[in-house]
């Protein structure tokens, strides 16, 4: 699932005639840095979720045929935040493991090892964690020696020690079992809801950290710098549509 929902209100006025997700980086509709990234490992059944400018996004993307995906669409009205747009397709995901990533991010990972020590670990989620000199503005996670997530944005405050704090990357796999978590319906977060439930719970949550090339796209300023980063083909090896 690719999360494109959000009303990109930081990106004005990029975003004032069309959604977050098409705004241009590099000669390219951000989005599609997400769907290479899917396409290059095999993946290719996505849903996207649609709110702002929505219908400018689904005459984009169509059916992913282009793309060498099959897409189908989610519409949000009103928005339902991460948990809730997730809740509302349970249908397309109660069978197997499935991944969640964010249109307005920018990543080079290695989905295939992701999706291992995931399936590995038998973990219920397996959330992509960085390194930040700015993870405390953003919500810090901390893992034990195993990668386990032991506290979740400063829960429990009694969590054994030592763990190392790191930064939610916005990519993560998850197993049907969160559906146990999640209320009926509504707007509601993962990671303000959903996995401190499951931390309470002690159910398997793990990290998977990374060091590579991330960037997430919420200002102008933002959108220039990774178009730079782009042309110097830092994203090499992430196989981009034509």
């Amino acid at each position: 699932m690719v999360l494109a929902a959000g009303l990109g209100t930081r990106l004005r006025p990029l975003t004032d005639d069309r959604p977050k997700a098409m705004v241009d980086v590099g000669g390219r509709p951000l989005i599609v840095y997400t769907l290479a990234l899917l396409r290059r490992f095999g993946i290719t059944d996505v849903v996207v979720n649609l709110h702002h400018h929505g219908a400018v996004l689904e005459r984009e993307l169509g059916d992913g045929s282009r793309y060498g995906l099959r897409i189908d669409y989610s519409h949000e009205d009103p928005l339902l935040d991460t948990g809730g747009a997730i809740k509302k397709v349970e249908a397309r995901f109660a069978a197997d493991d499935f991944l969640v990533l964010n249109a307005d991010t920018i990543v080079d990972l290695p989905l295939d090892r992701l999706i291992a020590a995931h399936r590995a670990r038998d973990a219920a989620a397996t959330l992509v964690l960085r390194p930040d000199p700015e993870q405390a503005r953003y919500g810090v996670i901390e893992v034990d020696a195993g990668d386990r997530i032991r506290r979740f944005l400063g829960r429990p405050a009694d969590a054994p020690s030592p763990l190392t704090p790191y930064m939610f990357a916005g990519v993560h796999v998850v197993s049907p079992r969160v559906f146990d978590y999640m209320p009926a319906g509504g707007a509601f977060s993962m990671t303000h809801s959903t996995y401190p439930a499951m931390l309470a719970a002690d159910a398997p949550l793990y990290g998977f950290p990374f060091r590579g090339f991330w960037r997430v796209i919420d200002t102008p300023a933002d959108r220039d710098r990774a178009a730079r980063e782009v042309a110097r083909q830092q994203l090499a090896n992430l196989d981009l549509p034509a």
